[in-house]
């Protein structure tokens, strides 16, 4: 059974820095792609980060790039977002999305986890 379970958020001040974890189980973060999403209040939810199955290769949504890095721990099976440089406008709830399955792959999806950029 594939369960995505996301830690880590909080407040923050504006310039201060946030790593998000994601622990996934039922299946290996290295063999599918996993994404990192986030909504913030009267928005719709909107990718931030991605990163592909065996090769690793990452993409940012550009109001994120240079300051956002998704990464994965193999050993750990878990999902990364090293968020540094952080603005009023990245408070969103942040959730955790895999695309799991090799005939007929399924969207999961993490509760979320709320951070908070604020003075």
């Amino acid at each position: 059974q594939v369960q995505l379970v996301e830690s880590g958020g909080g407040l923050v001040q504006p310039g201060g820095s946030l790593t998000l974890s994601c622990a996934a189980s039922g299946f290996t973060v290295g063999n599918y792609p996993m994404r990192w999403y986030r909504q913030a209040p009267g928005k719709e939810r909107e990718l931030v980060a991605s990163i592909s199955g065996s090769g690793g290769r990452t993409n940012y949504a550009d109001s994120v790039k240079a300051r956002f890095t998704i990464s994965r721990d193999r050993s750990l099976n878990t999902l990364y977002l090293q968020m540094n440089s952080l603005k009023p406008e990245d408070t969103a709830v942040y959730y955790c999305y895999a695309y799991v399955g090799l005939i007929r792959p399924v969207d999961y999806w993490g509760q979320g986890t709320q951070v908070t950029v604020s003075s």
